[in-house]
């Protein structure tokens, strides 16, 4: 009697487990189809948005997937699609939630405005299409007026850009030999593009393969850096 009733609760115990696994396959099944339409849905949306040309609505419907399904082996393609996105916006005429549809003041210029809204006379210029410095009272330009910040891992050699806290665009970088560049918090102070390389004994040129520079040089508010 006693060997039955331990064979009839092992069985019990067998059938549970049994019942357990079976219904998280299904639980499992049914999440990841769920998940797979609401993938497909935001994909769907971006590509709507897209053939609209609005660009503002495609970037939500990547920033959705990304926070959404962070573990999806699709992430690292929308985080591309949304830096260079990123990129594509800022430098057209198209307003944002980082920037504003100014109106030209008589007695403005684009210096003035630029320094008004903590951003630069050529990036005023670029997003707008302007040739020239001229601008007329009335008209309505937009003009970015969110702060940039840059964080670089040198574990990876990468930099981020980031816009407030937003991750608007990863680079790759050197960040010298030897873990030579310092650790710490800095300000930029001088942006070069194409620089010379002065390096000891030689001058070498911005098109020499041997600068070993790049095409930009940001440098710190620190002596030799």
């Amino acid at each position: 009697m006693r060997r039955i009733i331990i064979f009839a609760v092992i069985a019990s115990i067998i059938l549970l487990g049994i019942f357990m696994i079976f219904s998280l396959v299904r639980s499992r099944r049914f999440f990841s189809a769920q998940e797979s339409a609401s993938v497909s849905g935001l994909l769907g949306q971006a590509k709507e948005f897209e053939l609209k040309g609005d660009l503002v609505g495609v970037k939500e419907a990547l920033r959705k997937l990304i926070s959404e399904f962070p573990n999806s082996g699709e992430v690292m393609g929308w985080q591309k699609k949304l830096e260079e996105l990123n990129i594509k916006l800022i430098f057209s005429p198209v307003v944002t939630s980082h920037s504003i549809l100014y109106q030209i003041k008589p007695g403005d210029s684009i210096v003035k405005i630029a320094q008004g809204h903590n951003t630069t006379p050529e990036l005023i210029m670029k997003s707008n299409h302007l040739t020239s410095e001229k601008i007329i009272p009335g008209k309505k330009i937009k003009v970015w007026n969110a702060s940039f910040s840059i964080v670089v891992d040198k574990s990876q050699n990468i930099l981020i850009l980031k816009v407030n806290e937003e991750v608007f665009k990863v680079y790759t970088v050197s960040t010298g030999a030897n873990n030579s560049t310092p650790v710490g918090i800095f300000k930029i102070v001088n942006k070069i593009p194409n620089p010379t390389w002065f390096k000891a004994g030689a001058v070498v040129s911005p098109d020499s393969p041997e600068n070993i520079l790049g095409s930009r040089w940001l440098g710190f508010n620190l002596s030799g850096y």
